[in-house]
């Protein structure tokens, strides 16, 4: 790469004799002005403690200089783990040699003696090095495409902006030209450059990139993806599955599953997964594996014609939206035999294969007998928990007795991808992977590990002050998590055995705090990095006398600048991904307690949520924010929300028809609008998701009758509670909102 692609890769000096007036600083300064000559940027620390921080913070740094008597080996350890490539220089005397232990020895690139070697000769070995370090620095995909843009060619091939001109001829264009940048543009190619290799056919640069992708991540195969982890649950149905055949799907699936199955005409039967009183979606049991099972499902579907068929795929969320992953190796040996291919949605789950918290429970690790397992697939939005663009994503492949063939499942992923794909995307996931290689994946997870961790014991720490200070009166926000951790209360162990054992973070059987009941010993571990915390109002043993609805908390913070992954009735949760700050935490505590002051005080609502007020007068004019809490609270404990969400799930709808027979006839318009109030004995068209949890409560084909009365009780309640709280409305896919009477009504379309 040219000079000026390292311009801005500063060059960390660590010594503290940089500002003494003695012969060796005034060599270290020289040495400087020499590196500045060069257009190289130097950072100077004058202490160990200073060095670290830098290190710490600032991955920039394209060499650093180190004085061998500030702890070398210390802080070589804090280099290398972040960065295994970057050139580091001891400076030391040249007696000093024969005393540096071998351990220091084997993690530098060199040696500068300053006193003998000229400032010029110095600085020449570091600029090399510079130079050579971002060479390497990059990874294919993404350094040919930068080193593409910087040749500053003529193009005569699509996007028509040609590198972002066109833009520049209208002020509109002109605006989004300055706010984008002329790189961002520039890079903006199209398929007709050859130099960047094809996505379609995995080759060139795009197939270097993916294969080194496969190797970070554990597979066989891997493959960009530019449209989302939606479209990539598509390609791996399109990959296995013909019409027909029978899928074994997790219900607790993302509607991406359920449009695929859809698309491929295939018949699905269920895993049933758990819930409990905070409406947290739970896993599901490793029962639902077994073969006797399986097959008393597939003989009792009254779709599936073939009751000795084998299932062709089956599909597993992992992690679940709470945090919730699986012993993947006590799944594969448990449906081996059964099925043909298993894929682990892991959309949320792509640091997995980065840190020991979570060997063995995702998609991709290895296992001894591989070979004799099922073909393996795990579906990743790199961009949600990783470091890349949004819609970035990679389907990853691990062949097994019956192996994949890349040829034919290439077919499938044509199907699915564009023929004029976003270079930008492509280049994002390139470099997600590249930052996760070589050790520098577990300490990024770690940092956001050690950030839940710290979050979550001071949770538990403040809760246990209050209670000291006001006894029994005393509330604030539980965290749902263990509270114990082996013999010691949570908050007292160790951060780092917290950070680094999973026997901590795994549940239970029979455990009360989690609610699941008698679970395998090994099958469930909660990520410690999704936090969900829990409201005043519902514990284990049902509603209380008075609570705080995670909706009320959750629109405060919303305000405030913070928003929840996903809020429940009574909990919401909190990411700490890898892109966390250690400020970020602070501030949701900060407005955790700024709600608690307002409630306590019993705040006016024109204060809490002027604009909701503004909105809705009839509803809320002098109203309280005490008053809203128990007006909500109430209302959802006489419907009995905490027992409604566990029943609306535990028992399964009747297959009527196929879900592409059903999408069929609502294509064709062969459906009619149903009010939720009469949906007794209809056939559903359509997926009908709420949020939350965002999970289905009724598939495209399957009937609302009499044994699933819940399903349709639940969502008259959502109707209800829409007219009641203007303003906290709820968000159910598949649900049609229509003004009637002075009121909004649901309706669903149904089967005519």
């Amino acid at each position: 790469m040219e000079v000026r692609e390292y311009e801005n890769r500063p060059v960390l000096i660590i010594d503290d004799e940089l500002d003494a007036e003695t012969a060796r600083g005034r060599a270290l300064r020289d040495l400087v002005e020499e590196l500045v000559d060069l257009d190289l940027e130097v950072i100077q620390a004058l202490s160990y403690e200073d060095g670290a921080s830098i290190i710490r913070s600032d991955a920039s740094i394209s060499c650093v200089l180190l004085d061998y008597n500030l702890a070398p080996l210390k802080l070589l350890k804090k280099v290398r783990e972040r960065n295994k490539r970057i050139p580091v220089f001891l400076i030391a005397e040249k007696l000093e040699v024969k005393d540096i232990p071998t351990e220091v020895v084997e993690q530098i690139n060199g040696y500068s003696w300053l006193m003998e070697d000229t400032p010029d000769f110095i600085a020449g070995r570091i600029e090399e090095s510079v130079k050579e370090y971002i060479s390497e620095l990059l990874p294919p995909f993404f350094k040919e495409l930068v080193e593409y843009t910087y040749e500053y060619k003529y193009a005569w091939h699509t996007p028509g902006h040609m590198g972002g001109i066109a833009f520049r001829k209208s002020p509109a264009g002109r605006y989004f030209y300055d706010f984008f940048g002329e790189n961002t543009l520039r890079s903006d190619l199209s398929v007709s450059v050859p130099e960047l290799g094809s996505l379609l056919e995995h080759s060139g640069v795009v197939g270097e990139a993916e294969s080194q992708a496969a190797k970070a991540f554990g597979a066989d195969q891997t493959y960009f993806v530019t449209n989302g982890t939606s479209t990539a649950n598509k390609i791996v149905f399109h990959g296995t599955v013909t019409p027909g055949d029978v899928v074994v799907a997790d219900r607790n699936c993302h509607k991406s599953v359920m449009h695929a199955i859809i698309m491929t005409g295939a018949i699905p039967v269920y895993f049933i997964p758990t819930r409990n009183k905070y409406g947290i979606i739970g896993p599901i049991h490793n029962k639902e594996f077994k073969p006797s099972v399986i097959r008393k499902k597939i003989k009792e579907s009254p779709l599936i014609k073939d009751k000795k068929a084998k299932p062709r795929l089956a599909v597993v969320t992992n992690s679940t939206y709470d945090g919730l992953c699986y012993h993947v190796g006590e799944i594969k040996q448990m449906l081996k035999g059964q099925v043909e291919n298993i894929h682990f949605d892991e959309a949320w789950y792509a640091y997995a294969a980065f840190h020991p918290m979570y060997t063995g429970r995702f998609g991709m690790h290895e296992q001894k007998n591989n070979s004799q397992l099922p073909n393996v697939f795990a579906t990743q939005s790199t961009h949600k928990c990783l470091a890349a663009f949004s819609q970035a994503s990679m389907v990853h492949v691990k062949s097994g007795k019956e192996r994949v063939d890349p040829e034919r499942f290439n077919e499938a992923y044509m199907m699915h991808t564009s023929t004029s794909p976003q270079y930008g995307i492509i280049a994002s996931l390139d470099v997600a992977a590249r930052m996760m290689e070589e050790g520098n994946g577990k300490v990024l997870v770690d940092e956001a590990i050690e950030e839940a961790v710290m979050f979550r014991k001071k949770m538990v720490q403040i809760s246990k002050s209050m209670r000291k200070k006001k006894g029994a009166k005393a509330w604030w926000f539980p965290v749902w998590q263990p509270d114990t951790a082996g013999a010691k209360q949570f908050d007292a162990m160790p951060d780092e055995k917290l950070r680094e054992n999973p026997d901590y973070w795994t549940l239970k059987p029979g455990k009360k705090w989690h609610g699941f009941g008698d679970l395998s010993k090994e099958h469930v571990l909660l990520d410690p990095i999704k936090v969900t915390i829990l409201m005043p109002g519902v514990t284990e043993k049902g509603m209380g006398s008075w609570g705080i609805p995670a909706g009320i908390v959750s629109r405060f913070l919303r305000n405030e600048g913070i928003v929840a992954e996903k809020t429940g009735h009574y909990s919401f949760l909190m990411l700490f991904t890898i892109g966390g700050t250690r400020g970020k935490s602070g501030t949701l505590l900060s407005k955790l307690f700024k709600f608690k002051e307002l409630y306590d005080s019993n705040a006016p609502l024109e204060e809490v949520f002027p604009d909701l007020v503004k909105e809705n007068p009839g509803a809320y004019a002098g109203m309280k924010l005490q008053q809203l809490c128990k007006k909500m609270h109430d209302y959802l404990k006489k419907v009995k929300i905490t027992e409604i969400v566990q029943d609306v799930y535990a028992k399964m709808p009747e297959q009527s028809m196929t879900p592409a027979e059903s999408y069929k006839r609502l294509v064709r318009g062969k459906v009619k609008k149903v009010s939720v109030k009469q949906l007794n004995n209809k056939v559903s068209a359509a997926m009908v998701v709420p949020y939350p949890p965002g999970i289905p409560v009724i598939m495209p084909g399957e009937k609302f009758t009499s044994k699933t009365k819940k399903i349709m009780d639940y969502l008259g309640i959502c109707e209800d509670f829409d007219n009641a709280f203007p303003g906290f409305e709820n968000e159910v896919h598949g649900v049609m909102i229509e003004p009637e009477d002075g009121k909004n009504k649901y309706y669903v379309y149904c089967i005519a």
